[in-house]
């Protein structure tokens, strides 16, 4: 599903801004499918793989429909939004949709088996595992591997290979 160099071209304009969140909700899906868990993030073999919004919810209903239906490695792909950090084993995609002081407090008591997905360059450096960021009016990713194997996370080299390189 990925290509290399793979983004979508969209307006900055105000109007367009529902347009860059339906392709930010398509990329999540996309990475839950190109992410593997450790079992132990999960309660038991059916719970779903679960992203959690946390903060205020720029999706609207667009997230809720792309991932209506959607299965991955045998679990079935819910939204859930929230307005504190998840317990543990709630939440295996958290898309942190809060102020940059917020991120720093909440990103290193998420625990393990967590992918964390943020906005922003600063995301990364904060310690985040995938962030948006906006580039040549085109949604683009920046991904730290790093990140992700700290918290026992395997990206796919497919995934990898079509983030921005960007400092971990």
């Amino acid at each position: 599903l990925f290509r290399s160099g793979f983004a979508i071209p969209f307006s900055c304009q105000a109007a367009d801004e529902s347009l860059e969140y339906q392709v930010k909700a398509a990329f999540l899906l996309n990475f839950v499918k190109f992410t593997e868990w450790p079992p132990a993030a999960f309660e038991d073999s059916t719970s779903p793989i679960a992203i959690c919004i946390l903060g205020d919810d720029p999706f609207g209903r667009t997230l809720d429909k792309i991932v209506e239906g959607e299965v991955v490695s045998g679990r079935k792909v819910t939204v859930e939004r929230i307005k504190r950090a998840p317990s543990l084993k709630s939440c295996p995609v958290v898309f942190m949709s809060k102020p940059e002081r917020e991120v720093l407090n909440i990103l290193p008591g998420l625990g393990p088996g967590v992918l964390t997905v943020g906005e922003g360059e600063s995301f990364i450096r904060d310690g985040g595992m995938i962030a948006f960021v906006i580039e040549d009016r085109r949604v683009r990713f920046r991904a730290s591997q790093g990140a992700a194997e700290n918290a026992g996370i395997k990206l796919s080299s497919k995934l990898l290979s079509v983030a921005k390189s960007g400092k971990e």
